[in-house]
């Protein structure tokens, strides 16, 4: 039964969903359909950002965590993925011209690979083959004959220079340091030091002789420097003749089976140049050093890496276009690298090492990337600008790129792309990086914003009903009877405070559907019903809420003062809520308020103490509006107040505690005292009109459980704002007290409506000769501020006549 006309029925303190309603028993008889559950605006945007084919038309996804945005968008994206043409493989090769500077191939998906190993079996095939044929018995009989008539031809240029050096007195040595001649006097050679004991004449013969077989000697080493040429010239010619014979059948096909591909063919063309000129490079070594034969042919086998293809982006299972979400968007990670490899103690790096990074990956295609991890990386932010204003990707090492580190690394060619980015962030990031950031409004030009709440429809429960059947299957979790269903519904209206709207949290609604499924199992059930899911709630708080205990706790004891019965002049119980992240609770603190004669005005002792927040303080200014405009039209208000939460040792912000400020300022004023058992709750503005609060739940549980743990007394309540009704959610607790008359919670509108409540008198209304009703809270009010302003004033008046110099001084002087 209702105490008076303010307070609210049961009915109108909790949203009930009636299980009858729904058209099942079990969630198990229900299908597991995927839809998007209230967030049409959300998915109307993802649908025009991906389908808009325009530059700079990427997607920022806007929304709190948990309302299964990442989940939706990439079911979104992958569904018009599939219906896009895969895109092609992307491949570096080796420049033989420039080796620093790695050339790129593009080639259809999957055919990335098949070049790979069309390449490989190419290098396979030469190395087994060029050995065979360049040691083969034609090959060798051919080379020998190329050395042997060399061989011969020198052997005659020798000869001939031996007959005329011996004709001439000379012998003719050749050795490793060249040819020496030694000169014959009487048929036998002689020594330098001999030739100074003989005569002048024979001397001077011996000398001029000694200068023109030096003559014939240099003519002959032109001649056999000329004959080596020539056979090096025959031996090259040899060798390219053989090696192009014996491979060109391979390079042939390489080049008919890649024909529409002009690099590809430029690349066969230019590997089979190399390949020509370096045949020694797939030559092997004998496995003896003993197994050395005339004509074979013994070089060093280097790597023939050079010859390789790399293939950095593998499209061959991919269907449709790419979708790729990166966890971790290093620069590294999203741009790709030039890894190096050590080797002797020296780093060292070619093509084959260069790694392509997620935007490559996702070239074609759908990058998606955590906004607040993108900006936490070095470097990623501006790397993915601009690459995205670019259009092109160069994977370079950070160092190089920022000028940190020089060196002579590689420089591979840039890589075209065409990707749509997907973001994801908080609304917040988003505003920040619009307003900081002149590029980020040119680059994402959709922005998908993710509600966290929407308006209870008619299909709204047997949606809901869909997910729990799902996720049940999914999960292996215990299915819900319909009265356990209700209860879920109660609880994600109650998340949002709002009877006619429903939460879109959906990580929070999974996590309550596994912990009641839990509870269930332990009881041995194979149904959910509404006692589990109540039970998942009232652990989930335990869990939670020992602070809230302890608080309780001081209360209880006497520790922290609050009153919770009796009337007390200038004083009420004003609430706040604690929020601890995870779990938030309210509580209630003793406002007062003390009142003398001064001109101070409303003082705010939190205020003073700088321990009150910017809107806190708007909500005290204002109390100093309404005072001069409810009380002070004719005369100004000679009344100094302090106003203080007690006991308050942290900062104190919000005007919700604006309306307990006031009534227990006019309390004050008036000497009437108010009930101590009715929390208040409420910000007030300058005409005393009561406005909607947050948190009002957690405030009503909050003051309700301690008066529970002290004894309810069937005189305690709350007061609310009336435009709070609507975000009424109590637990059955709360709701069952209320309709026994041991609790109850009023609505109020006006500062006088709260007076009335508070105080049992009628708070009174002004009337047109600017007075009150006799006998009213406003009446005392008023005429105690009367008082005080004729104390002012007569004590002025006397301070005045005190001041003043007598009127036989005024004659003396």
């Amino acid at each position: 039964m209702k105490a008076n006309k303010w307070e609210l029925s049961p009915t109108e303190l909790c949203m009930t969903f009636d299980p009858q309603k729904l058209p099942f028993e079990t969630t198990s008889e229900l299908p597991s359909e995927e839809g998007v559950i209230g967030q049409e605006r959300a998915v109307r945007a993802m649908d025009f950002g991906l389908h808009m084919g325009d530059q700079g038309y990427n997607i920022y996804v806007s929304g709190v965590p948990g309302t299964g945005k990442s989940t939706i968008i990439k079911s979104m994206i992958k569904r018009v993925a599939e219906k896009q043409p895969t895109p092609g493989d992307w491949c570096y090769v080796n420049n033989f011209q420039n080796p620093d500077r790695p050339g790129v191939i593009y080639l259809p998906a999957g055919k990335g690979r098949e070049f790979q190993r069309d390449m490989s079996k190419l290098i396979v095939f030469l190395k087994e083959n060029f050995p065979r044929v360049f040691q083969s018995k034609e090959y060798q009989e051919e080379r020998r004959n190329i050395e042997e008539s060399f061989a011969r031809e020198r052997g005659a240029l020798s000869n001939e220079l031996d007959s005329h050096a011996k004709k001439e007195g000379f012998l003719i040595e050749s050795s490793l340091l060249g040819i020496s001649m030694i000169p014959l006097y009487k048929g036998k050679p002689i020594q330098a030091d001999q030739i100074d004991t003989l005569g002048p004449e024979v001397r001077e013969e011996i000398l001029r002789k000694e200068k023109e077989v030096y003559e014939h000697i240099h003519v002959y080493v032109q001649k056999v420097r000329e004959m080596r040429e020539e056979m090096e010239r025959k031996i090259e010619s040899l060798n390219n003749r053989v090696a192009r014979f014996s491979s060109e059948h391979s390079f042939e096909t390489l080049r008919e089976k890649h024909k529409t591909n002009q690099k590809i063919l430029e690349y066969i063309q230019a590997i089979q140049q190399e390949v020509l000129e370096n045949f020694k490079d797939f030559l092997t070594l004998p496995e003896s050093p003993g197994e050395v034969h005339p004509g074979n042919i013994k070089f060093n086998h280097p790597s023939i890496n050079r010859y390789s293809v790399n293939v950095i982006v593998d499209n061959s299972l991919t269907r449709g276009a790419p979708l790729i979400e990166e966890a971790n968007p290093t620069y590294n990670n999203l741009v790709g690298q030039i890894e190096k490899k050590s080797q002797y103690g020296t780093l060292y790096t070619d093509f084959t090492l260069i790694k392509a990074g997620s935007l490559l990956q996702a070239n074609g295609g759908y990058l998606v990337v955590d906004a607040l991890d993108l900006l936490r990386q070095p470097f990623s932010w501006d790397a993915l600008k601009r690459i995205s204003k670019k259009k092109e990707i160069k994977i370079e090492d950070v160092g190089d790129l920022y000028g940190f580190i020089t060196s002579s690394g590689i420089k591979p060619e840039p890589i075209p792309v065409r990707i749509r980015l997907i973001l994801v962030g908080s609304p917040y990031l988003y505003y920040i990086l619009h307003a900081y950031d002149e590029d980020f409004g040119k680059i994402f030009k959709v922005k998908v914003d993710f509600d966290v709440q929407q308006e209870r429809k008619e299909e709204s429960p047997l949606q809901y009903s869909r997910f729990i059947a799902r996720l049940s299957r999914e999960e292996g979790l215990l299915h819900f009877e319909k009265g356990g269903v209700g209860a879920v519904l109660e609880q994600v209206a109650r998340w949002v405070d709002h009877q006619k709207k429903l939460s879109l949290r959906f990580s929070n609604l999974a996590d309550l559907l596994r912990e009641s499924s839990y509870w269930a199992r332990q009881e041995g059930k194979n149904l959910v019903s509404r006692g589990h899911v109540l039970k998942a709630v009232q652990e989930k708080i335990f869990r939670s809420n020992l602070i809230e205990e302890y608080i309780r706790e001081l209360i209880a004891e006497g520790s922290i003062l609050v009153d919770l019965d009796g009337e007390v002049v200038g004083q009420v119980n004003g609430l706040s809520v604690h929020d601890l992240g995870d779990f938030s609770f309210g509580r209630p603190s003793r406002i007062t308020a003390r009142t003398f004669l001064g001109r101070g005005g409303v003082i705010h002792i939190d205020r003073e103490a700088k321990l009150s927040g910017k809107t806190h303080n708007k909500g005290v200014l204002i109390l100093s509006g309404y005072l001069g405009g409810r009380y002070a039209r004719e005369t100004p208000l000679s009344v100094s107040a302090t106003i203080a939460f007690e006991q308050s040792y942290g900062e104190v912000d919000g005007d919700s505690a604006s309306a307990a400020e006031l009534v227990a300022l006019l309390s004050s004023l008036s000497g009437i005292p108010l009930r101590q058992g009715i929390a208040l709750t409420g910000s007030i503005n300058q005409r005393g009109e009561l406005q909607a609060i947050g948190g009002v739940n957690e405030k009503i549980e909050g003051f309700f459980t301690l008066c529970k743990t002290t004894g309810l007394t069937g005189k305690q309540g709350v007061i609310i704002p009336k435009q709070n009704i609507k975000n009424l959610m109590l637990r059955e607790e709360v709701v069952a007290a209320a309709e026994a008359g041991e609790f109850h919670i009023y609505a109020a509108g006006t500062a006088d409506e709260i007076l009335e409540i508070l105080t049992g008198k009628p708070a009174g209304e002004l009337q047109a000769d600017g007075t009150f009703p006799s006998g009213t809270v406003n009446e005392a009010v008023m005429k105690n501020l009367r008082e005080m302003d004729e104390k002012m004033f007569g004590r002025e008046d006397q301070n005045a006549e005190e001041d003043a110099p007598a009127e036989n001084d005024l004659d003396k002087g």
